[in-house]
């Protein structure tokens, strides 16, 4: 079977259901990194102290407490959960994309890879492997930037007509 273009022709009731997925998709995706922005600075020192706590900083004006075990284990758990079925689906659609075949391969498999640095790489963190901090922030934006230029290929390709 002919994977490359087959989404040019789909049904229009098909590409109508992708279409509203993919919105309703991003609208979600990018709330959390709203969330994320809102939590941790959007920076490593600040995604540190999200998880490690900053109790001994004494010109905290937000005080955070280090996360517990079973705080940490039911976010790692929970988001690579959660982010392996997105980037399953999202890479199903893109492997019906036409479009050059090494650049599909990385946008299929990179976000799975950017999971486990980002999520794994908190639990490192929370553990006091502190460098790590530098590895999630750069496969956070790693990921976000492959979900986005996905999300963007495959609405397109859903847009134009063969």
């Amino acid at each position: 079977m002919q994977l490359n273009g087959l989404i040019f022709t789909l049904p229009k009731e098909i590409k109508l259901l992708i279409g509203a997925f993919i919105i309703v998709l991003s609208i979600g995706f990018y709330t959390g990194l709203l969330f994320v922005g809102e939590t941790s600075s959007a920076n490593p020192n600040g995604i540190e102290e999200q998880y490690l706590g900053n109790e001994d900083d004494e010109n905290a004006t937000v005080m955070r407490f280090k996360k517990s075990e079973r705080e940490m284990l039911t976010l790692v758990h929970n988001h690579i959960l959660s982010m392996s079925i997105i980037f399953f689906l999202i890479g199903l659609l893109v492997a019906i994309t036409k479009l050059n075949n090494k650049l599909k391969l990385f946008l299929i498999i990179e976000p799975f890879v950017s999971v486990i640095f980002t999520f794994g790489g908190l639990y490192l963190l929370w553990t006091g492997i502190l460098w790590t901090k530098y590895i999630v922030m750069f496969s956070g934006i790693l990921m976000t930037l492959t979900f986005s230029l996905s999300i963007l290929i495959v609405l397109k390709q859903l847009l134009q007509k063969r």
